[in-house]
């Protein structure tokens, strides 16, 4: 019995052996007969193979990106119990929250299992190296349990190191681990100088760890001190919270609502029309990226159909102009699973080089369209491509190929007769196959038609913006940062006598024209909401009190910027803290603090920063939340009129300089060198021209107009193809028709006119289509528009105009062949 067990297994596996040798051997045959087949065809198999490679690439490379943001679970333990809270006010929405109300947050609510606190700050990394600024988050010893996150190296804070006093310690991030450390474990228990303070490195933090975004790369304890635990005004904090598993957001909202109502019954003054808000991580997404997101993943599933319709056309075409061939072999005694098999394999092979090129597509496109994703999101960028999507384009277009290519040859082969083997002219193509094929056709055409109104829609958004006038000059100005720290300039005299210095050498430099420091640079720097007191220290009711988004400048600021001085005068060296406070503010503030006031408000004083001020000049507004979005009232202060110790978030810190020269000659070099000369300790930082800032603030834009645009391009030269395609095949077909036709009679221009017309049918059908869905697309994402209306003529009459005319070439050639077409010669014909 067991020899006979023994000798059944090794029947079947010879068996199995066998069998595999023998279908290896077929699938060789097959292979060297498509190699020989389609090397007499290069054109048809260059075409399929490109058109699947496009339809492969572009939608695995736009989902990759899409599921990274908006799908794919964030790299946190439990990551969709994880919230953020912030204050809401009505007068400027979303806001950072107070350490007390964090703290009466903790103690009254009972939806969350944890709550943790945070706050963005910069260091300067300084010793054993060039002085660099790096992004820092300090955060409560919680934050990384809450995450699910720990250390590669090393350890996580402790309770401990929260409180004030203790010693500083310090965890970085594995790229900078690398970077700066060598990736050497022996740096754990080094000793690191931040600003002017001593840290000890404790750990590492995974690979990928992106919290709260991808630019931050150090973090330090958050040290609370006592005075921080009273100040309901000092908002600075950033929460998150983890629910309890059993808690929904919804039910979270609830709560906080009410804890809310509570505290500004409790606290009327500083908390009134003060709610709480609950995010999910995700919901830090901007609307405009997702719907940014959403209509490159629209443009993506378009190119996809445009390459399944293309293919379909392609192989339909091609089977059908094997009928000869295919009925010859089954005469000759192929067996019809024999030749399935063989035009499988065909298409299996073009399915195989477009899906490998596509895959080069997709890995050279998502590094580029990861330039989308936010970076306030915590997750790093998208560079691996979404394996799910490729699979199921490359599933996609292989039965796309399968359909169109296999079964129509199997539906010949069923029908091999004597009949096929005298296929000519007059055998013609199926009513029902043209129709299909017009079917494809019309399918590309509206695809295209949508893919160049929503570009074209986009494209005239972008101008419009470009357009907006900022307030000030970005042309040969630029930027730097020179950040001061803590204590070294802590002391307003030592300020004053860095930018004094400074200033003083770059202005000497013969190419410079002007020369200033900043706060923060518009659109980067969105400015410190601040309330203020109206004039004679007239409070207003709680919760309303005017806001304003205030910097500290040096003299010459607006000169340097040419934002333009209305009346009054610039700030003066003779601002010090020893005279009179002053400022200068935008035209939008005298209009927000006095409405309805013509009179002249150079004088007028009102309370602000700590100070009792008077205006001495007003300026022009400018666009400090980017192009698209109207600013509040802005306020600029003397660098020199604010105490020792005082407002640490407000010293200016950005150098502007103007020159003369192009901005290719920046003479940066030089600047660095003053800098050094006056603090070889300081870092320098971010060094850019400001109309880099201001083309940064269309970027996002940028990048999807060119890939939506260029999806657009190329859909229409398909569509162009196809119509090319559909009509050469279909005057093919109609050869005895139309030399009967000039028998009889018929003009030139009656012929030419009989074929124009079947292809400008086809493309209106497919240009109605495309017209309506692209009107429905475009009020979908009328969010991104900019103000352009969702139907606006200009840019629909100018898509259907480049559709027209692509339609026009492509029904050219086979009109001309047509009427080239010798009766004499048809008539003869079998």
């Amino acid at each position: 019995a067991i020899s006979l067990f023994f000798f059944w297994i090794a029947e079947i596996f010879d068996t199995i052996w066998n069998a595999a040798q023998v279908h290896w051997d077929i699938f060789q045959r097959d292979l060297r007969f498509t190699v020989r087949t389609v090397s007499r065809a290069p054109g048809f198999v260059l075409t399929a193979i490109l058109v699947t490679a496009l339809g492969i690439g572009a939608n695995t490379a736009v989902f990759s990106v899409v599921n990274h943001v908006l799908l794919k679970p964030l790299p946190y333990a439990d990551s969709e119990r994880i919230v953020r809270l912030w204050e809401q006010n009505v007068n400027y929405g979303f806001n950072e929250v107070s350490p007390p109300n964090y703290l009466d947050w903790q103690r009254q609510s009972t939806s969350f299992e944890s709550m943790a606190t945070y706050a963005a700050t910069s260091m300067n990394l300084v010793g054993g190296g060039i002085p660099e600024r790096l992004e820092t988050t300090m955060m409560t010893s919680n934050l990384l349990p809450l995450l699910g996150v720990k250390p590669v190296i090393g350890r996580a804070f402790t309770k401990e190191e929260d409180r004030i006093g203790s010693a500083g310690t310090l965890l970085i991030s594995y790229g900078l681990w690398q970077s700066r450390f060598g990736g050497d474990v022996r740096a754990i228990g080094k000793s690191i100088r931040l600003n002017d303070d001593a840290f000890t490195l404790i750990g590492v933090l995974p690979p990928g760890f992106s919290f709260p975004d991808r630019d931050t790369q150090l973090w330090t304890p958050m040290r609370i001190t006592p005075e921080d635990w009273k100040d309901r005004q000092n908002n600075y904090f950033r929460v998150v919270g983890k629910l309890k598993k059993d808690v929904s957001v919804d039910s979270a909202r609830a709560e906080m609502a009410i804890i809310a109502q509570k505290l500004e019954k409790e606290y009327p003054l500083d908390n009134a029309k003060k709610g709480i808000a609950v995010q999910t991580l995700r919901d830090g997404v901007p609307q405009q990226s997702r719907l940014m997101l959403a209509a490159l993943l629209g443009a993506s599933i378009c190119v996809l159909l445009i390459a399944c319709t293309n293919l379909a056309a392609l192989f339909l075409v091609r089977a059908i102009g094997r009928r000869r061939e295919l009925t010859v072999r089954a005469a000759l005694g192929a067996g019809r699973e024999r030749l399935v098999r063989q035009l499988l394999t065909e298409s299996l092979v073009f399915v195989f080089f477009g899906a490998l090129i596509g895959v080069l597509v997709a890995h050279a496109a998502v590094p580029m369209l990861s330039r989308l994703i936010p970076t306030t999101l915590p997750v790093g960028e998208a560079t691996v491509m979404d394996l799910r999507v490729l699979i199921f384009a490359a599933l996609l277009l292989c039965l796309t190929v399968i359909a169109f290519g296999v079964v129509p040859a199997l539906r010949i082969c069923n029908k091999a007769d004597a009949s096929a083997l005298r296929e000519g002219a007059r055998s013609g193509m199926g009513e029902k196959k043209e129709r299909l094929r017009s079917a494809l056709v019309i399918a590309e055409v509206t695809a295209s038609i949508i893919l160049l109104i929503s570009s074209g829609l986009l494209i005239r958004a972008l101008w419009r913006i470009q357009a907006i006038d900022p307030g000030f000059r970005s042309d040969n100005v630029h930027t730097m940062q020179t950040p001061l720290t803590w204590p070294k300039y802590e002391n307003t005299a030592q300020r004053v006598d860095f930018y004094t210095r400074v200033l003083s050498g770059v202005r000497e430099m013969p190419d410079v024209t002007h020369a200033a420091y900043i706060t923060g640079l518009p659109m980067v720097m969105r400015g410190m909401i601040w309330g203020i007191l109206q004039e004679g220290g007239i409070e207003p009711k709680p919760g309303e009190s005017p806001v304003a988004s205030v910097r500290f400048v040096t003299p010459g600021f607006f000169e340097t910027l040419r934002i333009p001085l209305k009346l009054g005068r610039d700030i003066h060296e003779s601002d010090t803290f020893q005279s009179p406070f002053v400022a200068v503010v935008s035209e939008s503030f005298a209009e927000k603090v006095w409405p309805g006031s013509r009179e002249n408000p150079i004088g007028r004083r009102f309370w602000v920063a700590e100070r009792d001020r008077t205006i001495v000049g007003v300026v022009g507004d400018i666009r400090v939340r980017g192009l698209e979005r109207r600013s509040e009232p802005q306020l600029y202060l003397p660098s020199t009129q604010v105490e020792d110790r005082a407002l640490i978030a407000y010293p200016p810190k950005v150098l502007v300089v103007r020159t003369k020269g192009r901005e290719e000659s920046a003479p940066y070099d030089a600047i660095r060198s003053i800098i050094q000369k006056v603090d070889p300790e300081m870092p320098i930082s971010d060094v850019r021209t400001l109309q880099d800032v201001v083309d940064a603030e269309t970027t996002s834009r940028v990048t999807q107009i060119r890939v939506i645009g260029a999806f657009a391009l190329l859909s229409l030269l398909l569509a162009g193809i196809g119509i090319h395609g559909l009509l050469a095949f279909a005057v093919s077909q109609r050869i005895p028709e139309i030399g009967l036709r000039m028998a009889l009679g018929a003009r030139s221009n009656d012929i030419l006119k009989m074929v124009m017309n079947k292809g400008l049918v086809v493309a209106a059908a497919g240009g109605l289509l495309g017209v309506i869905l692209a009107y429905a697309a475009a009020k979908s994402m009328e969010a991104l528009l900019a103000g352009i209306k969702p139907g606006d003529a200009a840019t629909f009459l100018t898509a259907c105009a480049l559709a027209f005319l692509v339609t026009l070439t492509g029904c050219l050639f086979p009109a001309l062949r047509a009427i080239r077409v010798d009766p004499a010669k048809v008539m003869r014909m079998d």
